[in-house]
């Protein structure tokens, strides 16, 4: 068989790991046409003023702040579970019990990374006056800003700097068969909770960002 076949003539053979790389390339080149075709068909798609407008901005029939009652009981629940809150008692805690409550200082490694769309915030100090006591549901966080939606169904845009802002969790878990529970119409603060203050000096952060960042301890310059 080598004799006859093989013996005295030139054989090519291929080079398998360039003809990989080649392959591989060309699928890849291949799939980031097919994404990019797909971005651009998704956007053809879209209303126009929707591409107009961005995703962000609310019609007026939409800015109401009952609307978004059920996002804010979402985020009573996602509290719930994120600080490990245990149901509320059956008979009233004594004042003296301190050790049923939960501890508030463990709770601040796990809220500044936590997601606050969804929560009731208030604007307690900022250097623009026409800002403080506004409070409403946070509807959007972007690196520097709040945005909420208020009782009086108006939309704010509330600037992180220069502000210092509060915010409530439940004192007891919120889930479907925790006694702690509020009803549909019902906030944190009709509810046993504990309030915060965050200082938006040192969040101007996106949420996704902060669930990755180190925090550290730094002095708070006052307003």
């Amino acid at each position: 068989m080598y004799a006859s076949r093989v013996r005295g003539r030139h054989i090519l053979f291929e080079n398998l790991a360039r003809a990989s790389k080649a392959s591989k390339e060309r699928e890849e080149r291949k799939a980031r046409r097919l994404a990019n075709r797909a971005k651009r068909d998704a956007a053809a798609l879209l209303p126009r003023d929707s591409r107009r407008n961005g995703p962000w901005r609310l019609h007026q029939e939409e800015t109401k702040f009952n609307l978004f009652l059920p996002l804010h009981q979402l985020w009573l629940g996602y509290m719930s579970e994120l600080l490990a809150l245990a149901p509320a008692p059956s008979a009233p805690i004594p004042d003296a019990d301190k050790s049923a409550a939960p501890n508030a200082a463990g709770m601040h490694a796990k809220l500044v990374k936590a997601d606050f769309h969804g929560s009731l915030m208030t604007v307690r100090r900022s250097k623009n006056p026409c800002m403080v006591g506004l409070s409403g549901i946070v509807v959007h966080e972007t690196e520097n800003a709040f945005k909420l939606i208020t009782k009086k169904d108006q939309l704010k845009l509330v600037p992180k700097q220069n502000s210092i802002f509060s915010f409530s969790v439940p004192l007891y878990s919120t889930e479907p068969s925790g006694r702690g529970s509020p009803s549909e119409t019902q906030t944190v603060l009709d509810i046993p909770h504990i309030e915060f203050e965050l200082y938006g000096n040192q969040f101007r952060f996106r949420a996704a960002e902060r669930a990755g960042r180190k925090f550290k301890h730094k002095e708070t310059i006052e307003l």
